[in-house]
């Protein structure tokens, strides 16, 4: 019976990403009380500590539980990150980034519904990159991670301020853009382009 709550709770952590969960949202999605919630956690950390091959671990941060890599893998996982081929960022990612830029502060969910995809994955991605950064929480059920853009999405861009970016254009009732094709990636790129 505990391996199957592990695994739950494991999963429950997994699909959070880096939002993470709260104490309460496992014990809800779990059945179990907290005090138990908490002894499952504890049990699943030990084994991860224990467990040499695992890369895993589980951390809290502002009573949020997830799952993180263990620290002696920073190393492994910085170079990953900065391998030539993982320079350049994909269109996902930049189409993150350019939300993130222009309605900063921003939480992950809002992300997804100007995108209509996920974004957990660009979200991890320029994180490393250090181009975003956690921006605090908003006040709302759940209390999702709010992210902005960081000083060094400034200089990995040429830009001295987000003054430099152009002005979104006027939206008609319809939803449409007044001046036609332009979409907020277009304007993004636009203006990369212009610093070139």
């Amino acid at each position: 019976m505990q391996s199957t709550i592990q695994a739950e709770i494991e999963a429950l952590l997994f699909v959070a990403g880096n939002e993470g969960i709260s104490l309460a949202q496992l014990s809800q999605l779990t059945g179990l009380m907290k005090p138990a919630v908490i002894e499952q956690i504890g049990l699943l950390n030990k084994k991860y500590v224990a467990d040499k091959d695992c890369c895993l671990e589980i951390i809290v941060t502002n009573e949020f539980y997830r799952l993180a890599t263990k620290s002696k893998f920073a190393e492994l996982l910085k170079n990953y990150f900065e391998a030539p081929n993982m320079s350049a960022l994909s269109r996902a990612a930049l189409e993150t980034l350019a939300i993130i830029a222009y309605q900063q502060p921003v939480t992950r969910v809002r992300i997804d519904e100007i995108r209509g995809v996920k974004s957990h994955g660009s979200i991890q991605k320029l994180l490393a990159f250090e181009l975003i950064e956690e921006a605090g929480r908003l006040e709302a059920p759940g209390r999702p991670i709010l992210y902005k853009t960081t000083e060094n999405f400034l200089n990995y861009f040429g830009l001295h301020s987000l003054d430099e970016l152009p002005s979104l254009p006027e939206i008609s009732e319809e939803g449409v853009l007044n001046d036609g094709e332009q979409n907020l990636l277009d304007l993004f790129n636009e203006t990369l382009e212009d610093g070139e």
